[in-house]
């Protein structure tokens, strides 16, 4: 008898068994963290294009290359520079953000962070003198564009950091799925965007970081087709002469470190551009504030972990949300 030969695809498709997809994954370093790019299908190119989409955008939006947009904004003596479509729409979002937070997000911080050592990693603490002096130049309302300039004044130096990475996951995921790649994970140093499901149809789990330093992941959620972005006072920070942590995110309000209440805000949303604003805002509006302005809005969902470790869970994400301890996290409601 001769034996029956029957092509592997021809028997997965008998036997009602299907292929899980090819895994492509592209480790990149960019935006001044290390980013991980992952996706399944015939995925390799697209990830290489993906990856070309990260690097365009930090060569535009860069505050210290020479060659970007917002240094020749910074460096212009008030005079308006020409602009790209993605920095004015950047910069769209992130005057919404400002004005929904009461001015919480302000990216003429950047002389403050800069004063701080963040920028640098020589880090020392301003007094008070000098941080009111460099807080006179911090009002992000006397900035001026359009969808093709943009103006600042003079003594002031702004900063798209606290946006950028959210704009590159929306743009690198929009990508994937124009090229047809309908499962992937993007990781941009903490920012993670979600497309579609896993292979197998379930969703993505995102770890969130315990904001405290255990060694364990505070806890997970579990996603698709949306952003996860976190802000925290573990990000980056230093320990002062007295002591004291200090961390990179600022308050508009005095020049220090935004000291209200919260270690950690994480949001969930379709938008990795108005995640990525709204992290940083909410933790600068500390718990209370935060809360109203999530009840504000329709288009977001978030987790706060206060300072004093506890755990609060909007209520459209709570479902899919697991903490690590086993701690039980309230609930918001609307």
């Amino acid at each position: 008898m001769k034996k029956l030969i029957i092509p592997a695809a021809m028997l997965l498709l008998l036997t009602g068994c299907r292929a899980e997809p090819q895994k492509h994954s592209r480790d990149v370093f960019a935006m001044d963290t290390y980013m991980n790019l992952t996706a399944y299908g015939d995925a390799e190119d697209s990830l290489a294009a993906a990856e070309q989409t990260i690097t365009a955008l930090e060569k535009k939006l860069s505050v210290t290359d020479a060659g970007s947009e917002i240094y020749a904004a910074n460096h212009a003596d008030g005079q308006a520079v020409p602009i790209s479509e993605d920095t004015a729409e950047i910069l769209h979002m992130a005057e919404t953000v400002s004005a929904e937070s009461g001015g919480a997000l302000q990216i003429s911080l950047f002389p403050l962070v800069q004063a701080w050592g963040f920028t640098t990693n020589q880090y020392r603490v301003p007094d008070a003198d000098e941080r009111s002096a460099l807080l006179e130049n911090v009002d992000d309302s006397r900035i001026s564009f359009d969808d093709n300039s943009l103006r600042i004044p003079a003594a002031m130096q702004i900063d798209l950091g606290a946006l950028a990475k959210g704009y590159a996951g929306d743009k690198a995921a929009a990508l994937l799925r124009e090229r047809g790649i309908s499962s992937a994970i993007l990781n941009l140093g903490g920012n993670v965007q979600a497309i579609g499901r896993k292979p197998d149809g379930s969703k993505w789990k995102v770890g969130i970081a315990d904001p405290f330093g255990g060694e364990e992941l505070l806890g997970t959620v579990s996603v698709a087709d949306c952003a996860v972005i976190t802000s925290g006072s573990y990000e980056r920070y230093f320990i002062d002469e007295d002591g004291e942590k200090r961390w990179h995110i600022m308050d508009p309000a005095d020049g220090c470190p935004a000291d209200n209440g919260l270690v950690s805000v994480t949001v969930i949303g379709s938008s990795g551009l108005r995640c990525d604003a709204l992290s940083t805002a909410l933790f600068v509006e500390g718990t209370e504030k935060a809360v109203t302005h999530w009840r504000s809005c329709d288009d977001f969902e978030m987790i706060l972990v206060t300072s004093d470790e506890n755990i609060l869970v909007t209520e459209g994400i709570a479902d899919d949300f697991s903490v690590g301890n086993g701690q039980k996290p309230e609930v918001l409601k609307r």
